[in-house]
């Protein structure tokens, strides 16, 4: 019996490396605004970070967001982030 591998990224709100599935992601489709992708399937250049309030103001506060997807973000994304928190937790 073959276990997957699991794929693995980095929170840019706390730097620790935990499985893609349990991260929420931003991504900048190659034509476009950035957008919270709620699949994880949507083409173009991701950045992660923890269903967790503190990663999420982290990486807001050290625009480590923008950095990543080398793009100003647009603040409905943000609360589209802080729903999504809520409503996982």
């Amino acid at each position: 019996m073959k276990t997957r591998k699991v794929p693995m990224r980095m929170c840019v709100g706390c730097r620790e490396m935990k499985p893609k599935r349990e991260l929420l992601r931003v991504v900048k489709p190659p034509e476009g605004e950035p957008v919270f992708d709620r699949t994880g399937k949507l083409a173009g250049r991701g950045a992660y970070v923890c269903p967790s309030a503190e990663c999420l103001k982290r990486a807001v506060k050290t625009r480590q967001l923008e950095r990543a997807l080398e793009h100003p973000i647009d603040a409905a994304v943000f609360e589209a982030l802080s729903a999504s928190l809520e409503a996982h937790g």
